[in-house]
């Protein structure tokens, strides 16, 4: 009963304006175990799953002032203490031998008064110790939507009152700065380096992937106790260890991938193995995130949620296209004669349909009373997938002008950011994760130099001398820097960006010296990320490193394969090379299958690097002609083979409920993929390429095949 009353008890200290969170209590309780595991001597407060009670006299001050300078997060450690107090029963104080003369009633009465004190302690002689709850983070990351498509951005076409308000009740990050495509700015979100550090030189085929030896953001939450969940696209890796549940994330739901074929009712990722879905792609996903934010609402958690759109295919929800698809665009492209106008209402709709999905989520927030404790984070990867209204700007997506580059950025923390400010100073995606581990008060994992800075003063609008910097946009051998008042651009060309922020009118016969002194940054730059200087070279492989932007080859890096904390390994098209009349079903890999395969002399290639020898289970996910169907194929690697027939013919019609607009051209029109269980093969440890082959094909073609999975067997 006394464990009742002082959980009662504590709730009383739970007012609303207080970042102690009554629904918490269980987290503190855990933390507070094993923090008093870290502290000295053998004080502690008594408790039924401890052995021994809290030592009273001397071990009081000593053992609760050591406890408490081993702790690096005082303020996060206040709350563990408040709440050790409120649940101590002061039966279970263990006087000092010295103090056992007295009588019990006066021992009763010591025993009171020294939890009284160190009530006191704790709640108004530390207040800077029970002050700070962590902060949940949620970070949604749009995907190709330009800093235009926002109403908050002074889009008159579209509304989006949801995300809008984040920046209302919040700080904008006015001259805020991604990459000009999409894997890029994934990383330097997640690590705060450039992407071409932790080799993240392309969008697909392998390139997209994150260097193992890179620490993310989510690392560093997870080892600060937060529940972490990714929901969404991910495209920084597909198979473990680049999966994101070895990076950081503690659940993973969604696509790996650049880009996504279906959008509706798709098959997606659900920790390491594909489900069917129902509903569309960003409803689906939000589902997963808002069930997440449910089931660790008594604990700090950091949800990230990046959406699929508006990347293409243009698929928007019917009713969300219902109110675009007649609309009037009055704002139009920079470039307005390459203006694809329902191309434009479509993606407008799609960020509609987003917008009301961070809605819901920020709605989940205040119902569970977590709103104002919690940091929201916005933006988008690069600038727009078409040409459409930027404000002017010159560039989309893929380029290193403004318009390829600036995203919206809002944060919003209503306990500790101030509301409506704007920060002027530029800012990047590389800023994000020292910004972000800086407001929750937690260490980044890992000694990687950054490149990213802390803007946490600039968002609590503190007086802080902020040096000058630049921040560098690279894609396809291309590079631009931005100053806070220029830019040099790819060709070489200076704009003044505070009189001229279309970028019309050079001015490097103005400013020679700034012009001399942004293409040596560029130079240096350049030969510091990719290992050689001179813009002639750009594309060219140097030093082993990949070059950048390298199109659709096929990265080095093989394909880690055998761990048995992640037994599943999805080998997709996309993944894998061509041989012989074999080709991809379109000229972007990252949805793709393998199609055209009409000869015994044809292959398909994996380069893998088998990390636990051990017997695996196959199956490959394909499509047969009926009347093709009974070829033998064999799956080799090394001295391992494993051949099946590819039975029964299944051949589904491409689908016809999944587009509002036509494709764009290089995007696959998707099917329904079976799948065939191959059988069993025992892999060897070590690197070599997998090699899928027909031995005999009785009818005109052997198969499509989507994706070859490998499950490493007990």
């Amino acid at each position: 009963m006394v464990r009742d009353r002082s959980v009662q008890d504590s709730n009383r200290y739970e007012s609303k304006g207080s970042r102690t969170c009554p629904r918490r209590t269980d987290y503190y309780r855990e933390a507070f175990l094993r923090l008093q595991a870290t502290g000295s001597g053998n004080g502690g407060i008594h408790d039924d799953r401890t052995e021994g009670p809290f030592n009273a006299g001397t071990d009081v001050s000593v053992g609760l002032y050591q406890s408490l300078r081993s702790v690096s997060q005082p303020g996060r450690f206040g709350v563990f203490v408040k709440y050790a107090v409120l649940k101590t029963d002061p039966q279970s104080v263990r006087l000092s031998p010295l103090l056992m003369f007295f009588p019990t009633k006066v021992r009763h009465m010591l025993r009171r008064l020294i939890v009284s004190a160190v009530a006191l302690l704790v709640f108004f002689v530390m207040p800077e110790l029970s002050a700070a709850l962590p902060p949940n983070v949620v970070v949604f990351l749009a995907d190709d939507a330009g800093w235009g498509d926002y109403s908050q951005s002074g889009n008159q076409q579209v509304s989006t009152p949801n995300i809008d308000s984040i920046a209302q009740g919040g700080v904008s990050l006015d001259r805020f700065f991604v990459c000009p495509v999409c894997a890029p700015t994934r990383g330097e979100f997640l690590t705060g380096r450039y992407h071409p550090r932790g080799g993240v030189r392309g969008v697909s085929t392998g390139q997209e992937r994150l260097n193992l030896d890179e620490k993310t953001i989510a690392d560093a939450f997870k080892a600060a106790g937060y529940a972490t969940g990714a929901f969404g696209k991910w495209h920084n890796g597909s198979q473990w260890p680049y999966h994101p549940m070895a990076r950081g994330f503690d659940e993973y739901f969604g696509h790996s991938s650049g880009h996504w074929g279906e959008y509706f009712d798709a098959p997606l990722e659900d920790n390491g193995r594909m489900i069917r879905t129902q509903g569309y792609i960003v409803d689906v996903c939000t589902d997963r995130a808002i069930s997440f934010i449910d089931r660790n609402k008594e604990k700090p958690f950091f949800c990230f949620v990046p959406f699929t759109t508006p990347h293409s295919p243009w698929a928007a929800p019917p009713e969300d296209w219902q109110r675009f698809k007649d609309r009037p665009i009055v704002q139009r492209a920079t470039d307005a004669s390459k203006e694809v106008l329902d191309e434009t209402r479509c993606a407008l709709a799609m960020v509609e349909n987003q917008d009301r999905n961070v809605g819901r989520i920020l709605r989940r927030l205040e119902e569970h009373g977590l709103a104002d404790n919690t940091i929201v984070l916005y933006f988008s990867d690069n600038g727009p997938n078409t040409m459409r209204w930027t404000g002017g700007m010159k560039g989309r997506k893929a380029t290193t002008d403004e318009g390829g580059v600036r995203s919206v950025c809002y944060l919003r923390w209503p306990e500790e950011l101030p509301a409506g400010n704007t920060v002027t100073q530029i800012a990047g995606a590389i800023d994000l994760l020292p910004t972000l581990t800086s407001l929750a008060g937690i260490q980044r994992v890992g000694v990687k130099p950054l490149d990213g800075r802390d803007l946490s003063p600039l968002l609590r609008k503190q007086s802080v001398t902020w040096p000058e910097r630049m921040i560098f946009s690279t894609w396809a051998g291309n590079i631009s820097v931005r100053t806070q008042t220029h830019r040099l651009d790819n060709s070489g060309q200076l704009f003044d960006m505070v009189a001229d922020p279309g970028q019309t009118k050079p001015v490097n016969e103005n400013e020679p010296e700034l012009v001399a002194q942004l293409k040596e940054a560029v130079s240096n730059w350049r030969e510091e990320m990719f290992g050689f200087a001179d813009a002639r070279s750009k594309g060219e492989s140097t030093g082993g490193k990949t070059k950048p932007g390298g199109g659709n080859a096929i990265d080095p890096r093989p394909i880690p394969v055998g761990y048995r904390e992640f037994p599943i390994t999805i080998l997709p098209a996309r993944d894998g090379e061509p041989r012989g009349g074999i080709k991809r079903s379109s000229a972007a890999p990252n949805c793709s299958y393998f199609v055209n395969w009409t000869s015994v002399e044809d292959s398909m290639v994996w380069l893998l690097d088998v990390n636990a020898a051990g017997n695996y289970e196959v199956t490959i996910d394909y499509t047969c002609k009926v009347a093709d169907a009974g070829s033998l194929v064999e799956l080799a690697y090394q001295n391992s083979r494993l051949t099946g027939r590819v039975e029964p013919g299944w051949d589904p019609p491409l689908y016809t409920n999944q587009d509002t607009l036509p494709r764009p051209d290089g995007e696959s029109q998707m099917k329904e993929f079976h799948t065939l269980k191959l059988g069993e093969i025992n892999l060897p440890s070590g690197q070599g390429p997998m090699t899928l082959r027909a031995l005999e094909m009785p009818g005109k073609s052997v198969m499509d095949v989507r994706r070859v999975t490998l499950t490493l067997l007990e």
